[in-house]
């Protein structure tokens, strides 16, 4: 799944990237929506996830956090 651009070949980060340029910000609260529903459906198929330490939720919220938060703070 390469395009073209410019005459040279783009690799699939590339693609991505221009591709999910085009959301807008209701797009992308919708692709939160879906995340948060595909979570909740994990969570009803094997429901002793739950059962794990709240330390674990707020260390994987941090990890993941990182890199947004810098993207979105760091000045050009």
């Amino acid at each position: 799944m390469s395009g073209k651009r410019g005459g040279e070949e783009m690799n699939i980060f590339a693609v991505m990237t221009e591709r999910v340029r085009r959301f807008t910000i209701f797009d992308v609260k919708l692709v939160q929506g879906a995340a948060i529903a595909f979570a909740l459906i994990i969570v009803k198929l094997i429901p002793d996830i739950m059962e794990l330490d709240i330390l674990w939720f707020v260390v994987m919220a941090v990890v993941l956090a990182l890199r947004p938060m810098y993207v979105f703070l760091k000045s050009e």
